[in-house]
């Protein structure tokens, strides 16, 4: 969320009458996010992935791998018209045509069915050499189709890049969907390409900034049940949770520290809202922040103490940096009369964050060593950046007419893979660990 939009959620939500209903856990899948390939690959590595011999009723393994391979950037598989053969084994392989083309790689496999269960296999050739580069042989459930296709998306990203692959992750996101007082509003967890949406919590009251904790096993959130803010933890895969935060004002933006065992969040409880971290033990919380602007959305360092956070003490909201209650805050923007949403990347070397400027908001990333800035966004209504666990995508929000989208930007720049909701609004997204 916004630096504001906090604030400005607990005025509307004052001014409203009680909404009935009750919160529901655990819900079934609801409709999942589609996908828009738009351009912005033709600079990446091109690369065959030829349709997999395969029976039907299954998943396109190789559209989804190709799908995968394009999102990151590095990669611009080729058209299938422009393949000169199907191969889906080494020894259909004749490598000369394919050297006539574009591809430098190539990546084939089959699928069998075996009872309730399919056996995959797949290839990974270089065009020039003709060396197998990788190959292996994956044995799932029928229903893991999908499953399968983004763990071999992350041997093939793996092999090229010497980078782990980031496509067998989740999402996090909130949806929206009808007007006034009628609203529904659900936390959803989804594949890293929007497929797959599971429910986790629906509610007649607004939820905000999920935070999945480092295990990925559980999410904080913010929920307004009862017209009054409060922090929630809830795990997944029992659907149990409990409340984090209560305190009178603002309880908001939590986010989990690298080794899971704090939380930052933005209370008002001091009469101003500031950074506070909570000892998930003791449940204890600490000031970290102390200051007449609001200081809210904080980030982590790698370094599990060090935190990032938007703060308008300066007159206008800025991202700055403190390591702790007695370190003194260092602002890490400059030139943009804007900077808000920061988030770190994995491995605390760039910052991402929604700048404005006179045509909009607009996601960008600085690198923190030398403060140069790359926009990474498009569109001029962009929010709540969210790095890929790799480092390698960013995920965000964006304005899309009346509603809004998901939108997968490679984290080296170039155009964005979106990922819409034909049901209403999709907002606050954020990209899940690696699955360990």
């Amino acid at each position: 969320m916004t630096v504001l939009a906090f604030l400005q959620c607990s005025h509307r939500l004052a001014a409203t009458a009680l909404m009935a209903g009750m919160l529901m856990f655990a819900m079934p899948a609801q409709a999942a996010l589609e996908i828009d390939i738009s351009g912005g690959t033709e600079t990446g590595v091109p690369l065959a992935v030829v349709p997999f011999d395969q029976p039907g009723g299954i998943d396109d393994l190789a559209r989804i791998i190709g799908d995968d391979l394009a999102r990151s950037g590095l990669f611009a598989p080729i058209g299938r018209e422009a393949m000169p053969a199907r191969p889906s084994a080494p020894d259909q392989l004749r490598i000369d045509d394919w050297r006539a083309g574009k591809a430098r790689y190539l990546v084939m496999g089959d699928v069998q069915r075996q009872g309730g269960k399919m056996r995959v296999r797949f290839y990974l050739i270089d065009v020039s050499s003709g060396a197998r580069l990788a190959g292996s042989q994956i044995t799932a459930s029928a229903d893991a189709d999908r499953s399968v296709a983004h763990s071999i998306s992350d041997i093939v990203y793996e092999e090229l890049t010497g980078e782990r692959g980031a496509f067998s992750t989740r999402l996090a996101y909130v949806t929206e969907r009808g007007s006034g007082d009628d609203r529904t509003y659900t936390l959803q967890i989804a594949d890293s390409d929007g497929a797959n949406p599971r429910t986790v919590l629906e509610s007649p009251y607004p939820i905000m900034s999920p935070n999945w904790s480092p295990d990925g096993g559980r999410l904080a959130y913010v929920s307004f049940e009862g017209n009054r803010s409060a922090i929630w933890v809830q795990d997944l895969s029992t659907g149990e949770r409990f409340q984090l935060t209560d305190f009178p004002g603002i309880n908001g933006a939590p986010a989990w520290s690298p080794r899971g065992d704090k939380i930052a969040v933005t209370l008002s409880k001091g009469g101003n809202p500031d950074i506070y971290i909570i000892d998930l033990d003791t449940r204890r919380s600490q000031r970290l922040t102390r200051d007449g602007g609001i200081d809210t959305e904080p980030t982590w360092y790698p370094d599990n103490r060090t935190v990032a956070f938007t703060s308008d003490r300066n007159g206008q909201p800025q991202v700055f940096r403190q390591a702790g209650p007695d370190d003194r805050a260092r602002r890490l923007t400059f030139d943009t009369s804007y900077a808000a949403g920061p988030r770190i990347s994995p491995d605390g070397e760039r910052l991402a964050m929604v700048i404005r400027d006179d045509r909009g908001f607009f996601v960008a990333q600085q690198t923190l060593t030398d403060g140069s800035r790359q926009l990474l966004s498009r569109g001029g209504g962009e929010e709540r950046p969210s790095y890929a666990p790799n480092g390698a995508m960013v995920v965000y929000a964006a304005q899309s007419g009346s509603g809004s989208v998901l939108k997968i930007s490679p984290a080296i720049g170039g155009e964005p893979q979106t990922l819409s909701y034909d049901r209403g609004k999709v907002r606050d997204p954020v990209w899940g660990p690696f699955n360990d």
